[in-house]
């Protein structure tokens, strides 16, 4: 059973009295964030929709009303309400004038680390992962309290932004009889994690945002003196954590080993591999699905291990009401390559990214407005994206084989690599009408079926540079010559038989 307070009607009380009456319309118990920005309508922001509080715009006056009402801002652009849990970001402009606030609502909730209590318990360190707004910082403060009235442990929380215990000098009554040791400038972070272990003599520390390289390095220390420690991180999956080279260390690094010969050929795998370079930092890592949802990899070493072997790493879903799933550790292969899922009915192409980024590949599908979106199992996809490096792994090779799905290269894991390759795969022209392009793409297919069924050559329509390249690219998917005759405008391809 879950409780949340929230102080909601201080963080109402800051602003000017027509936003006060807009927002005590409003169903406040969903309200995530107030949005200030000079020059434009307010809004309120709630899960999955905004609402326009006011007709007029937010003024230069409403802007300082409310940072009047709130504690000096940090180096990070941070302040609170004493006493509270909410946050007030500032936007600045180029001369320091604060221009926009995001005034964050911040709720102690009970009850919401009963699917991971069991973790807790036993002592192990733990590491969430998360997007922003998903309730992490909600978690530790629950945790902070479990751990220091229920367990009686001395608790020490790392408070960068006053975030998790709230602003001013007594730390908020969610964190129970827990420990507050505020951080004078974001770049200390690290040293007041040490700070707190050689002076105060924790056995739980827990901290928010791990973020730098000096960060990850005093986990570490902290975890390697036997204290318990309980942080979030930026990330949304175990395998985003593994492929970013700066906090890679928290759950073991990663490190390219070369194998010699019988050795690769033991393990069926190519000579220069990936694997895990230490001990994980955390025991630990849940990624925090939703609200409810969390994944559980109880065991981070055996996870990670799985993933740069190129194996899905398992792990278990659960829900507050006891509802426990386990992951497959290896995703099913499909036997009938020709069977037709109702997603691919729907016309949306489904890819499934190997051994490179799911959160990047969704970025440029978001950014190319494809129909399209990545799926988990090889045997949901409609073809497999993967790195070059990574092409000739043996799991993958079974994969290819058993399903018989396209296989589409890059050669490094970046953005503009794979934006270049979408946008060869969806054969998409900038700048050329739509209905032009597809007619083009249909006509070379077409003539495409026609070569290879006959045997004989086929001409196009004339048709721009840039089309005829996009045709020349389709013939040459199907291992056909193809080639441009004749002279502008009537400038053609002619597609003839391998």
């Amino acid at each position: 059973m879950q409780n949340s307070t929230d102080d909601l009607q201080q963080l109402i009380g800051i602003l000017s009295g027509g936003l006060r009456t807009a927002l005590q319309e409003l169903p406040q118990q969903h309200l995530l964030e107030i949005i200030m920005d000079v020059g434009r309508l307010p809004q309120a922001r709630f899960s999955g929709q905004a609402v326009n509080l006011s007709a007029d715009p937010v003024s230069p006056a409403d802007l300082e009303q409310v940072v009047a009402s709130v504690g000096e801002f940090s180096a990070d652009n941070r302040a609170g309400i004493e006493g509270t849990l909410h946050r007030i970001s500032c936007l600045r402009n180029r001369r320091g004038k604060i221009i926009g606030l995001t005034l964050r609502v911040g709720r102690a909730v009970t009850g919401t680390i009963e699917s991971i209590r069991d973790l807790i318990e036993r002592g192990a360190s733990l590491l969430l992962l998360g997007r922003p707004g998903v309730g992490k910082t909600t978690r530790l403060r629950e945790i902070a309290r479990v751990l220091a009235d229920e367990f009686g442990k001395r608790v020490i929380i790392i408070d960068t932004s006053n975030e998790i215990a709230g602003d001013g000098d007594i730390p908020h009554p969610a964190i129970g009889s827990a420990r507050r040791m505020q951080v004078p400038h974001p770049e200390r972070q690290h040293g007041v994690m040490i700070e707190a272990v050689e002076n105060h003599m924790p056995e739980v520390i827990i901290v928010d945002e791990i973020g730098t390289a000096a960060e990850a390095t005093a986990a570490r220390t902290i975890a390697e003196r036997g204290v318990q420690l309980i942080g979030t991180a930026h990330g949304n999956t175990l395998e985003n954590l593994v492929m970013n080279p700066t906090l890679a260390d928290l759950v073991g690094g990663v490190q390219t080993v070369t194998l010699g010969d019988d050795e690769a050929r033991l393990r069926g795998t190519q000579k220069t591999i990936s694997e895990r370079k230490a001990p994980p930092t955390f025991d630990a890592v849940v990624e925090i699905v939703d609200r409810e949802a969390v994944i559980v990899h109880p065991d981070t070493a055996g996870a990670v291990d799985k993933l740069l072997r190129g194996l899905d790493p398992g792990g278990m879903r659960r829900s507050p009401q006891g509802e426990v799933v386990f992951l497959p550790e290896e995703p099913p292969l499909q036997d009938s390559p020709q069977q037709v899922s109702p997603a691919s009915q729907s016309g949306w192409v489904r890819i499934h990214p190997y051994a490179l980024s799911r959160d990047t590949v969704e970025r440029v599908i978001r950014d190319l407005r494809l129909e399209a979106r990545t799926v988990k199992r090889p045997d949901q996809a409609d073809f497999i994206l993967a790195l070059r490096s990574r092409a000739e792994d043996a799991r993958l090779r079974r994969i290819l084989q058993a399903t018989q799905l396209p296989l589409y290269v890059v050669k490094k894991n970046t953005t503009a690599q794979i934006r270049r390759l979408l946008q060869n795969v969806f054969n998409i022209l900038h700048g050329m009408p739509r209905d032009e392009v597809d007619a083009a793409v249909g006509e070379a297919e077409a003539a495409i079926r026609r070569v290879m069924e006959e045997g004989v050559t086929v001409a196009l329509l004339p048709r721009p540079a840039s089309m005829r390249k996009l045709q020349h690219r389709l013939a040459a998917r199907h291992r056909l010559t193809a080639e441009s005759v004749g002279s502008e405008p009537q400038r053609h391809l002619i597609i003839h038989p391998t």
